[in-house]
């Protein structure tokens, strides 16, 4: 017999055993055939963008093989994971998959060129995080109930900026309309500093975003911060209440940053990288620069964790979008 044939029996006997423990073939040599691509679908620099870079980098040293994140931004989030839809499922692209892709996007796009639940494996939940309630300074108000008094008597005042139509800051905003039973008007802005920008400046009357985003201009007195979304204070602001505790009941928004993979890709690659991924997020370095720089919670978990938590969100926020009657093309 020669050595090409030895070589091709060999290959067919490993393919065989492969097979029989519920092995692909084509994964037994993941991730060693070549580069890992990290979708993120937003800009470099947000949120999603520093946690794909933490977890690339991270999954680079512990695969031994690259881990290159790629931005392709737009439609909050929707073109890039439109493009990771239809990617080969064989563990080489993932996706920095977020509340607004898998959540918000499925009941605001009226023709979404993806489907969350039918073309992504869950890897695994990364982090939570709060949203936080920002005003003009210039406002002089006190309080959340100053600023519910404020959009009640004045017309004129009911608007509110989000980072994008579709985002978690849009459909925080949407909600805490619903919630305490006033009209409100929304203005999207493509990100989040011009939005900042036109609050601090008086154009717009409040808006949601995230601590950090907000950390410069909260620290040159060019914004307020009045109450945080979670149901408990935030430790980047102790001193901050929650909304709940400022008299909106039962307000509890958390955005979310999880890793998918294309649909079909195998079992073994989607545990492996959830496993690892859980161990990332136990590194001290993470921890530091996500957890207490960002204010992030972190989380991990398995991908039927996250497989549930979008059972839950995708009809919570279908209903917000409902009753707001918001929508985004």
């Amino acid at each position: 017999m020669t050595s090409q044939r030895r070589r091709a029996l060999a290959a067919l006997v490993g393919a065989g055993l492969l097979a029989s423990l519920g092995v692909p073939a084509h994964a037994a040599d993941w991730p060693q055939q070549k580069p890992i691509s990290y979708v993120v679908p937003f800009t470099p620099g947000g949120s999603t963008d520093v946690v794909g870079r933490v977890i690339a980098q991270k999954l680079s040293e512990r695969l031994h093989q690259s881990v290159v994140v790629e931005n392709k931004p737009g439609a909050a989030g929707a073109i890039g994971a439109a493009y990771v839809a239809k990617a080969p499922p064989d563990g080489y692209t993932l996706f920095g998959g977020t509340i607004s892709t898998h959540a918000i996007n499925p009941s605001l796009y009226k023709n979404l060129s993806y489907d969350p639940v039918k073309d992504f494996e869950p890897v695994s939940l990364v982090a939570t995080l709060p949203n936080v309630l920002l005003v003009d300074p210039n406002l002089k108000l006190k309080s959340v109930a100053d600023l519910i008094a404020l959009l009640k008597k004045d017309p004129a005042k009911r608007t509110f900026a989000s980072s994008g139509a579709g985002t978690s800051t849009h459909l925080t905003g949407e909600l805490f309309a619903q919630t305490i039973g006033v009209p409100l008007t929304h203005i999207p802005y493509k990100g989040t500093p011009p939005a900042m920008v036109d609050v601090s400046s008086g154009n717009v009357t409040f808006m949601f975003d995230q601590m950090t985003a907000a950390l410069p201009l909260l620290q040159q007195g060019k914004l307020q911060l009045l109450a945080v979304t979670t149901a408990k204070r935030i430790p980047l602001a102790p001193d901050v209440p929650t909304l709940q505790e400022a008299g909106v009941p039962g307000f509890d928004v958390s955005s979310w940053q999880a890793v998918y993979a294309p649909k079909g890709t195998p079992k073994p690659i989607v545990d492996r990288l959830s496993k690892e991924i859980a161990a990332i997020l136990k590194e001290p370095d993470v921890q530091e620069k996500l957890g207490k720089t960002m204010g992030m919670e972190l989380v991990g978990g398995s991908p039927e964790q996250l497989r549930d938590l979008m059972a839950t969100e995708i009809p919570r926020w279908a209903e917000v979008v409902k009753k707001s009657g918001a929508k985004a093309e």
